[in-house]
């Protein structure tokens, strides 16, 4: 692997849409990608020092960072100073990739007490949210951390109704209105732009 073949560093939260994504751009076998672990969702102050060990090795080529700030507070953009061949996604999280922040402040100005779910935390809704806080043990805890929250919105990359139904059921167990939103992956497509990383490498 030549030290200018770019790379990808990704939430492994982000696999499934980030390989369609590149499927579609085509230059899926023109770049290397390392997942992290998608339950680094849970502990964004483990993000950038993770993103670190990963850009220390990466030379002098170009890196895309499939994440957003992501709750680092600023620590993603920090250790992205010290690497400036490298870039992350513009705004605060995934939910506004996904959206764009237009739609995104639309819904967040609708009803500040949403939760938003992608199709990813969807599917794992159990894991990553209802086991990961304990309230499998401890349901009485739900008020308590979802109590200002007043609806669920799935924002939908795909058109899988298992997604939804996974949706649904995630509002319900919150005690939430449900509300879906199909926003595709035209805002991740976009954000990324590795095509232009790939070109340029290859100039």
């Amino acid at each position: 692997m030549g030290d200018a073949r770019p790379l990808v560093v990704a939430c492994g939260a982000l696999a499934g849409e980030l390989r369609a994504v590149l499927a579609e751009q085509g230059v899926a076998d023109a770049l290397d990608v390392v997942y992290l672990p998608a339950n680094l969702h849970n502990r964004p102050e483990r993000i950038a020092p993770a993103v670190e060990d990963v850009l220390v090795g990466a030379g002098e080529r170009p890196v895309v960072v499939a994440y957003a700030d992501c709750g680092t507070g600023g620590a993603l953009d920090a250790v992205l100073a010290r690497h400036p061949g490298a870039r992350r996604l513009p705004g605060p999280h995934c939910y506004e990739v996904f959206a764009g922040a237009r739609e995104f402040a639309a819904l967040h100005d609708e009803e500040p007490g949403t939760f938003f779910l992608t199709d990813f935390l969807a599917r794992h809704f159990d894991a990553l949210v209802w086991q990961s806080l304990g309230l499998d043990r401890h349901p009485q805890l739900r008020d308590a951390y979802f109590g200002n929250y007043r609806r669920v919105v799935l924002l939908s990359q795909s058109a899988d109704d298992g997604v939804v139904d996974a949706g649904r059921r995630a509002a319900a167990l919150l005690g939430l209105a449900f509300e879906h939103r199909h926003v595709g992956r035209r805002g991740l497509a976009d954000a990324l732009d590795v095509a232009v990383a790939v070109r340029r490498s290859a100039a």
